[in-house]
């Protein structure tokens, strides 16, 4: 009479290789997606920013999740506050 393997057993290379992702993909996405959210909340006046779609400019206005940019003298835009990808110095 053989003894029965421990099921456990067999799922314990996928329980591993879920560590792995976590730790190694994850873990770190969600690090940076929290400093980009703070990163976000704290913009102000004055700043100095990129846009996703690369457009550099100056913030002159913020109401709300709405962004007003001055990328040229007496030029501006407004951006979704999602849409700023990083702040320059």
């Amino acid at each position: 009479m053989n003894p029965k393997p421990n099921p456990l057993i067999g799922f314990l290379p996928l329980i591993i290789i879920f560590f792995i992702f976590y730790f190694l993909l994850i873990l770190p996405q969600q690090k940076k997606q929290k400093s980009h959210r703070m990163m976000l909340e704290a913009l102000k006046r004055g700043d100095k920013v990129v846009t996703v779609g690369g457009i550099f400019g100056k913030i002159v206005n913020i109401k709300g999740d709405i962004i007003t940019l001055e990328i040229a003298n007496q030029v501006r835009v407004e951006v979704a506050r999602s849409g700023i990808s990083r702040k320059i110095q």
